[in-house]
């Protein structure tokens, strides 16, 4: 079995979650679960029918709230 590498956090945050474009995403993620009322440690997310990754915004007719496991399944198609 191979030896499993430790994660390092903050360069994974340094290179990828620090960015500009990550940090707008991670904002419209959030303001997402607002506009829903969704509380932190609620297993549901909100699915945007358009991911914001393809242009999708936060208007109430493309968020809905899903199970987290079908969340995941969708992931950006």
């Amino acid at each position: 079995m191979p030896v499993k590498k430790k994660r390092n956090y903050r360069v994974e945050y340094d290179r990828y979650h620090s960015k500009p474009k990550q940090r707008k995403n991670r904002s419209m993620r959030n303001k997402a679960r607002r506009k829903l009322k969704l509380k932190v440690g609620d297993k549901r997310e909100v699915d945007h029918k358009r991911p914001l990754s393809k242009g999708g915004t936060n208007a109430k007719t493309n968020i809905r709230i899903v199970r987290r496991k079908s969340n995941r399944k969708k992931y950006n198609k």
